[in-house]
């Protein structure tokens, strides 16, 4: 009998500063951005999104936007989905970007 995949990753979203909306590629990626959505960063990973976050932070496997302009994470958005397989993440992560920029989010994805 084959083992069930352990639900041990998690999706995130990160909050971005406004000063985001200056950076010529996360403008270009979010061409339908509607005014007053927030600016979020949508990642999965193996660990708790408060640590995932802080890494971020800090420079270590980090991307560049949560680095420079992440503010805090949104759980709300989130949460429910936490924890699930590593493929379940990885579908869950694109889903969820996809979901926010069709209700106008500007959304960076790595």
């Amino acid at each position: 009998m084959p083992r069930k995949p352990r639900a041990r990753h998690h999706v995130y979203v990160v909050e971005l500063d406004d000063r985001v909306w200056n950076n010529g590629r996360f403008r270009r990626a979010n061409p339908d951005y509607q005014l007053g959505k927030p600016f979020v960063y949508v990642g999965m990973t193996g660990l708790d999104p408060d640590i995932r976050f802080d890494k971020h932070k800090a420079g270590i496997q980090a991307n560049r936007f949560v680095q420079e302009f992440g503010l805090r994470l949104l759980p709300a958005l989130y949460e429910r989905y936490n924890p699930m397989p590593y493929d379940d993440a990885r579908l869950m992560e694109v889903d969820l970007g996809i979901a926010l920029r069709r209700t106008g989010y500007g959304v960076w994805q790595a």
